[in-house]
């Protein structure tokens, strides 16, 4: 059991075993031109990462070698003014979420030392909670680069696969890593992204992407998981709750999400033969010094050598279909709300199950980059036993921006301190990239003449509206068309469950201060109130009063006012 209610140990800063290597800033200087963007910060590089004349051992020491040029990441990022501090611990080769597996030790949760940090990017997460650093960059295969931002209170940005070289990184699983950002803030997170990222040819899985430069609506929708497990911790599941309350309040809509092809591609990583690339990212070194790995390193490595050329491609292809899967989920949401981690365990307790414990605490992570989506690492809260609590907001490729500036906007609500230095959050800061935020906006929904190229739709687009997309009513509404109106207009009506149709509609976005006079337009006894869609959300839209059906003829059967008046020609 987990002590939930003793108090904190909090690791003093440097004394934990988060470094590997440390580097004279001094002999960094060299006459630039002031002014750049991440002129005057220090940050730290997980051991994974080549610095020209360092050695790489990926917490190996016998697989260590002498880089001669610097990982793209890590020179573009020096260009910028920023100044390397050193290299950080981590769970030996990338393989990992907890911070346990490195023959340096070790690396505690820098708010309560009895826990685990979290990896496989633990030192780097450490350095950047304590204030040693101010950002650090880590890698991200399963979820290393934002299970310790979460159990560490701070930010873990991770980009959408290809956006930084990861050339000079040694792999993983090359496919899917990334390498990650840690920051204390979500602005300087986003500042470091936008000097880290670039197209690298030399890269085989880098790729030129455009991402998305508005951020996301003001009224938003987010997914949120029907199967959810925090392995009988009640305290995450009370700071989920109120988590998504928090993002309710931002504008949000939550949108319950079927975890289920989710959490079978996240299953994938580690159970099926996609193992089989972690042990091909190493595998001369493995081959011929197996016993300088260690356990439990050694044992997933290893299972990686059982797999055939066909296991391969059959489990490319589950994962392929489980992405098609899900992406149907994205017509309903703009965002997939997930708790970081679903819970803490103390290094005791990882040292006694580490497998089962490593596994739990990428329940809500190792589907992400399998998926090609983006994720953001956000504090949240502090619960009632001083342990840090954190969500991730994820998207499709590209919404890295987006993502970036809604975490901001909650960072920014939860009042917490910046990792465990007890610094406030500092204003937030523009992000990099993205257009300023527009006039607050509403969604309406409607039904009949207001529907595109019907009469009254210069009423919306003369407000500055736009059309969002085309749904339906859940099945407990009815359409009517009214008696006595010009232009003629439909009425529709909640009714009894499963005594209603799915009527197709339009969900339109408009500016709010247009709404008022656009509803004032709207004439008796039609009027707007919330209306069901058939995804399950909720939005405003078009509804008529009983008394107005008086006359009118029910015209549900054609399934919509456009079918309607089509059969009318």
């Amino acid at each position: 059991m987990r002590p939930e209610h003793s108090p904190t140990t909090p690791a003093a800063p440097g004394s934990a075993p988060a470094w590997i290597l440390r580097l004279d800033i001094a002999a960094q200087a060299r006459p630039t031109p002031s002014g750049r963007a991440l002129e005057g910060l220090t940050f730290a590089i997980k051991d994974n990462i080549d610095v020209a004349g360092h050695p790489t051992t990926a917490a190996c020491p016998g697989f260590g070698f002498v880089p001669q040029q610097s990982a793209p990441v890590v020179q573009r990022l020096l260009d910028a003014g920023a100044r390397l501090l050193g290299k950080t611990n981590l769970d030996q080769f990338a393989c990992g979420l907890n911070g346990t597996r490195s023959p340096h030790g070790a690396v505690p949760n820098a708010i309560d030392a009895r826990f685990v940090c979290g990896g496989s990017s633990s030192g780097s997460a450490y350095v950047v909670a304590t204030g040693e650093v101010d950002f650090a960059l880590g890698t991200d295969t399963a979820g290393s680069g934002r299970v310790p931002a979460g159990l560490n209170n701070i930010v873990g940005l991770k980009p959408s696969k290809g956006l930084i070289s990861a050339r000079g990184v040694v792999p993983a699983a090359q496919s899917v890593d990334c390498v990650s950002i840690f920051a204390r803030t979500v602005g300087m997170a986003a500042r470091v992204l936008a000097s880290a990222a670039g197209y690298d040819a030399h890269d085989p899985y880098s790729r030129p992407l455009t991402l998305a430069s508005q951020p996301f609506p003001a009224a938003f929708r987010f997914g949120v998981p029907e199967q959810l497990e925090f392995f009988g911790d009640a305290l995450a599941r009370r700071e989920f709750d109120e988590a998504i309350e928090r993002l309710r309040g931002l504008g949000g809509e939550p949108v319950p999400i079927d975890f289920a092809p989710l959490a079978e591609a996240a299953a994938l990583l580690y159970e099926s033969a996609l193992v089989a690339e972690r042990y091909a990212a190493i595998r001369p070194f493995f081959d011929a010094h197996e016993d300088q790995v260690v356990e439990p390193v050694r044992s997933i490595l290893a299972a990686g050598r059982a797999y055939g050329a066909a296991d391969v491609f059959e489990a490319q292809t589950r994962l392929r279909m489980l992405g098609q899967q899900a992406a149907a989920m994205w017509q309903s949401i703009d965002l997939l709300l997930v708790p970081t981690a679903p819970t803490h365990y103390t290094i005791e307790q990882m040292r006694a199950d580490p497998i089962a414990l490593n596994r739990n605490l990428g329940a809500y992570t190792n589907f992400v980059n399998l998926l090609d989506y983006a994720a953001l690492a956000v504090p949240s809260s502090l619960r009632e036993d001083g342990l840090p609590f954190g969500i991730t907001l994820i998207g499709p490729c590209g919404s890295d921006l987006q993502l970036a500036e809604l975490g901001q906007r909650y960072h920014h609500c939860t009042g917490l301190a910046q990792g465990a230095t007890g610094e406030p959050l500092p204003p937030a800061e523009p992000i990099p990239g993205l257009l300023p935020r527009t006039a607050a906006t509403v969604q309406v929904a409607v039904v009949g003449a207001h529907l595109s190229g019907m009469p009254l739709n210069t009423q919306l687009t003369e407000r500055g509206a736009r059309l969002l997309r085309e749904a339906s009513t859940s099945p407990d509404y009815r359409l009517y068309a009214l008696a006595n109106t010009s232009p003629s207009k439909p009425g529709l009506l909640r009714v009894e469950p499963d005594t209603g149709a799915r009527i197709a509609l339009e969900v339109w976005e408009m500016p709010l201060q247009a709404y008022g006079g656009f509803v004032a337009l709207i004439p008796a006894p039609l009027g707007i109130g919330r209306i069901r869609l058939d995804d399950g959300g909720e939005v405003q839209g078009f509804l008529c009063e009983p008394i107005a059906l008086q006359g009118a003829t029910d015209i549900s059967e054609y399934g919509g006012w456009r079918a309607w008046i089509a059969a009318q020609a």
